[in-house]
């Protein structure tokens, strides 16, 4: 590697959003290094292995996949779609509903589906339901690269209030019944749900992405980053592990001339592009750099919770596979239970039996997933662990860990009454693990908090005030491995012609 080379990018992470907005970049001829900090390349697309099991760190499925959907189109023009290895989710079930006196309620994809099923339960609601699903298809159409298509008058930059509108305010106001709102808005923990500020655009975008094509990724979704730097190298572009950026130079124009890595080595380029947090990104390209307010903005917003998670490796053929995600809540008021953290914690549980190769009858593992959030390890706050920079923690984070692995198989064992005698091994992760490995402040799971009633305050642009800085990535649109996607495109649109490329986007099949 010649460190004197100057490249046209230098990105700095290989989450989707960096490893995406290099390929596009690269594609249009440019040349591009890409500087990962870890061992292994994704950033939440990261796997890890044990008891032979291969456990995903933050993608547990993905939607808008169904042929002709939007990120169906985006993975063409990125050229990994057709290596994916996928698995349609149950089309008339694709996330399960389950409330605490154990009654169930299915999402089906479609449209169609999923209005069909929820009025045969709740007949005196119907009207509710289409307005739920008309809501938010109408929202979606507010979002023209969402639907990969050019801005016009009727796009949420000129229609702004499309953004204030909350997502349980909106709820409430077209139904009466609790239960039915909390079915409606029960896969919450896909994008942290919160009555105080989540918007209804956020829940708009997640859900008929999912509605209109939901997957799961056999074996793993690394497989997705492994494609994506396949297809990097194959237009010359580079990617370095290992290489955690701390600081950067500049000229005398305010321009970046160069980045510097923890190992000392210095990369140079004519423009940076971050896929870091934007906190991070100003702490790491220099705090001096960036106008006050705007540095004080972006430190001061709110993050989304962070969770712990817990995999369990399973013994062979004692636990079948669910061709679907559920979610299980122990309380009907389930947007109130982020900030939880009493007694009768978890309040909900996300549950999935990752899709394997070797078997579609049985499991070979479950994850769970259930909010918690950094103050309750506060104590080993200080502490830093990864792979390439290991440090146990000690004993009482460990029993820590082991008395919330309990809790949650307690949990667990009263919807599943034989799940202990499953159980081959527990595995788990709190936030601590998530900021460590993935780089997001207080091990936020979906970065910055979009507030309904602070919409431009809380929204990030692809430019910064350093004239050759970009960010990219989640927190850009919106989160998950669409809207991340989204980001990249919309970064990159900065140096490409975005008509040109949304044009060859939509030559695929519709």
């Amino acid at each position: 590697m010649n460190q004197e080379k100057q490249y046209d990018f230098i990105i700095v992470g290989s989450g989707i959003g960096g490893l995406s907005s290099a390929v596009v970049l690269a594609k249009n001829g440019y040349s591009v290094l890409v500087l990962e900090k870890n061992n292994q390349i994704g950033g939440a697309l990261q796997v890890f292995s044990r008891d032979k099991c291969i456990f995903d760190t933050g993608v547990h499925y993905i939607g808008g996949l169904d042929k002709g959907e939007n990120l169906y189109r985006m993975f063409k023009y990125l050229g990994i779609y057709d290596s994916l290895k996928l698995r349609s989710l149950d089309r008339d079930c694709f996330d399960l509903i389950r409330m605490p006196d154990g009654n169930s309620y299915p999402h089906g994809q479609g449209y169609e589906s999923f209005t069909s099923q929820l009025i045969s339960l709740f007949p005196d609601e119907e009207n509710a339901i289409f307005s739920f699903c008309e809501k938010l298809k109408e929202i979606c159409d507010f979002f023209p690269l969402y639907n990969l298509e050019l801005g016009d008058e009727q796009a949420y930059y000129n229609n702004p209030e499309i953004l204030s509108l909350g997502a349980w305010d909106y709820v409430n106001s077209i139904t009466n019944d609790k239960l039915l709102r909390s079915i409606l808005l029960g896969s919450g923990p896909l994008y942290a749900g919160d009555q105080q500020s989540t918007p209804l655009y956020v829940v708009a975008l997640i859900m008929n992405s999912y509605i209109k094509g939901s997957y799961r990724l056999v074996d793993g979704g690394s497989q997705i980053a492994k494609l994506l730097v396949r297809e990097l190298r194959k237009y010359d572009g580079e990617i370095l592990k290992r290489k955690e950026v701390i600081s950067a130079n500049y000229g005398d124009d305010k321009n970046i001339t160069s980045v510097v890595c923890a190992d000392g080595t210095e990369y140079r380029a004519k423009n940076f592009i971050s896929n870091m947090h934007p906190s991070l990104t100003i702490d790491v390209f220099g705090k001096e750099k960036f106008r006050p307010a705007y540095r004080d903005r972006v430190q001061k917003l709110e993050n989304t919770a962070s969770s712990f998670m817990v995999y369990f490796s399973l013994n062979e053929k004692s636990f079948p596979y669910y061709n679907y995600n559920i979610y299980e809540h122990f309380s009907y008021d389930c947007w109130n239970s982020i900030n939880d953290n009493s007694e009768n914690w978890p309040h909900t549980l996300y549950v999935c039996t990752p899709a394997s190769s070797k078997s579609e009858e049985f499991a070979e593992s479950v994850c769970v997933m259930c909010y918690m959030n950094l103050k309750d390890v506060a104590e080993w706050e200080d502490t830093y662990n990864t792979t390439i920079d290991p440090s146990e923690r000690n004993a009482a984070y460990l029993q820590f860990k082991k008395d919330k692995e309990e809790q949650i198989i307690k949990r667990l064992e009263t919807r599943y009454p034989d799940f202990r005698s499953c159980i081959k091994n527990v595995y788990s992760s709190t936030p601590l693990t998530y900021r460590d490995y993935i780089g997001t402040p207080e091990g936020s799971l979906y970065g910055i908090k979009k507030d309904y009633k602070n919409p431009i305050g809380t929204t990030i642009n692809s430019k910064t005030r350093v004239p050759n800085l970009y960010l990219t990535g989640q927190n850009i649109i919106f989160h998950g491995i669409l809207g991340a996607t989204i980001g990249a495109f919309v970064t990159c649109f900065n140096f490409v012609n975005h008509i040109e490329i949304i044009k060859k986007i939509n030559d695929y099949e519709k």
